[in-house]
């Protein structure tokens, strides 16, 4: 049986992380771009082959209504704006009084993967918003007429607090997990994931901040406020051992929330270009693909990372062996060249593997047959990533493990 030995190596970051990115991948996996669900919001009108600038099947919740008349873009961004009406307008039997607005994905097939939108919450009672949802209910498997939809809300905030319950929702990050349950001839039941919150001081109006979503698989989510520690989500499953399975729609909504838990917001705010606004910079998805599986068809090469490559933080010593696998990361913005490299103490290189590096933030690893039988001792271990087919030798990235010791 063929021997190898994991090195796992203590590392010196060359850059800074970019302002945004996704969650390290799993072992062997890489993120792409989905771009059915990501825009940069740099134009002058919404993208109409991506986004609704209303909700397709909601009005809003009243006395908030959603008009297109709302939404806008400009200097690089999406804007919901809010106002006070000064009529009435009654729809369905159902009188509003104030203008929200939404922009909602024209599709309903985002599935697992992570999702992120970087924006400042207007600074009224208004909600700002970035979540997922289905648009229909489904079948519960097993049941006589039962149904269900589903419900993961990324960020929900408002952006002042005042004298009511729902204060809190003013800071931090705020998800949830809804598994709406519709029993066959019974009222719909908010079936609620465990709880997963980060709090801050800070309002979600003062700054901007990104929100980040980790779709991981029908029964577990994880999410990111400014891409520092997970806060890890179980779906309610006492009606399916898998209650999310089915893609979904994304939204940023802007909207009133229930009277008395939030206070309605006034004229005066509702009027104020200072405060009646939410800023969305960007929201941006991805999906995993096997490491060196090909780039999907319509990802976008939109630079995203500070590019870098990173070895494995973490060394041990070992028997020495002939086929060493390095583990490593990196992050491209668009298919570049990866060089792995093992020098021994006099600096001969005695083993190597040049390869391409696809397009995305991977995890992964090369498996680097030495040249000769190694012997016990220090060698150092370097990975550079520079440009594709380029005889420029200077590297966009580098990382180096200082001592590899084989042998005790």
């Amino acid at each position: 049986m063929k021997t190898t030995l994991l090195i796992l190596a203590s590392t010196t970051l060359v850059s800074q992380l970019a302002s945004a990115i996704p969650p390290l991948p799993p072992e062997g996996k890489r993120w792409v771009r989905n771009e059915k669900f990501s825009d940069e919001f740099n134009g002058t009108e919404l993208d109409s082959s991506k986004w609704f600038d209303h909700h397709p099947n909601w009005t809003g919740r009243p006395p908030g209504i959603f008009l297109a008349s709302q939404v806008s873009l400009g200097d690089g961004f999406m804007k919901i704006q809010s106002k006070k009406l000064e009529e009435k307008m009654t729809v369905r039997g159902v009188d509003y009084d104030i203008a929200g607005g939404a922009v909602v994905s024209k599709t309903t097939d985002a599935h697992f993967g992570y999702y992120e939108c970087r924006f400042k919450a207007a600074a009224t009672t208004m909600s700002t918003t970035f979540w997922l949802s289905t648009r229909k209910q489904y079948p519960v498997p097993g049941s006589e007429g039962d149904k269900f939809g589903q419900e993961l809300d990324i960020q929900e905030c408002i952006g002042r607090e005042g004298d009511f319950k729902g204060k809190y929702f003013a800071s931090g990050m705020n998800s949830n997990g809804h598994f709406w349950y519709n029993p066959k001839g019974g009222e719909t039941q908010d079936l609620r994931a465990t709880e997963a919150k980060v709090k801050t001081e800070k309002l979600a109006s003062e700054a901007f901040n990104t929100y980040g979503g980790w779709w991981k698989d029908a029964r577990t989510a994880s999410f990111y406020l400014n891409d520092g520690e997970p806060k890890d989500m179980v779906f309610y499953d006492k009606i399916l051992d898998e209650p999310f399975p089915h893609p979904m729609g994304l939204n940023m909504v802007s909207e009133t929330y229930p009277f008395p838990w939030i206070e309605l917001p006034g004229k005066e705010e509702l009027n104020d270009p200072e405060r009646n606004t939410c800023y969305y910079d960007w929201v941006r998805s991805y999906i995993l693909v096997d490491a060196d599986a090909p780039t999907p068809e319509g990802v976008e090469l939109v630079p995203l990372y500070e590019e870098e490559i990173d070895l494995s933080d973490a060394f041990d010593s070992h028997e020495p062996v002939k086929n060493i696998i390095i583990p490593f990361s990196y992050k491209a913005n668009q298919d570049r060249n990866i060089e792995l490299q093992i020098r021994d103490s006099e600096g001969k290189v005695i083993g190597e593997s040049n390869f391409k590096a696809l397009t995305g933030y991977a995890n992964t690893s090369k498996t680097i047959e030495l040249k000769d039988a190694p012997k016990s001792g220090s060698y150092t271990v370097t990975a550079t990533l520079s440009a594709l087919d380029s005889d420029d030798a200077k590297p966009l990235a580098s990382d180096e493990i200082k001592t590899l010791k084989l042998g005790k």
